[in-house]
């Protein structure tokens, strides 16, 4: 499915539809959603649209310098967010004093990753792919969703 934005504010609401939809279900296992796409394309504009869809309060920023942070959700199926910032990953190994396969298996838990590409071994394989592509227009983004499974 492709959905065209013109505006970062469009695409920042894009995220506060999905986060509805997740929150909707009832399937308490992890969720998995993977975000690709060059620097400036919208992923971090979708994220803070995604983190305030939840419920979160605070300004969401890419962890790119801690790789990865923890918030919590008051909501009975979702309990946790992590927004992992991959940029800086080289190789699947570097995730493993991150704890991060336990992260993938803990239930309650919604698991945001940008440059998820890098680490796209690791992932399981009912991840939700976004991919950000910059439109024709300085503000136009274009964002594809795939399941990979």
């Amino acid at each position: 499915m492709k959905i065209l934005s013109d505006s970062p504010a469009k695409t920042k609401q894009l995220g506060i539809l999905l986060a509805k939809e997740i929150l909707r279900t009832a399937d308490n296992g992890p969720v998995v959603i993977a975000l690709r796409g060059n620097l400036g394309a919208g992923k971090t504009a979708f994220t803070q649209g995604l983190a305030q869809g939840l419920g979160l309060k605070r300004r969401i920023t890419s962890p790119t310098f801690v790789i990865f942070r923890h918030y919590r959700l008051n909501n009975k199926n979702h309990k946790h967010l992590f927004h992992v910032d991959a940029y800086r990953i080289k190789k699947t190994s570097d995730l493993i004093p991150l704890n991060f396969k336990e992260i993938l298996s803990l239930p309650q838990s919604i698991i945001l990753i940008e440059w998820a590409e890098k680490i796209k071994g690791a992932l399981p394989r009912k991840t939700v792919w976004l991919e950000f592509r910059h439109g024709r227009k300085e503000n136009e983004r274009t964002v594809i969703f795939k399941t990979r499974g």
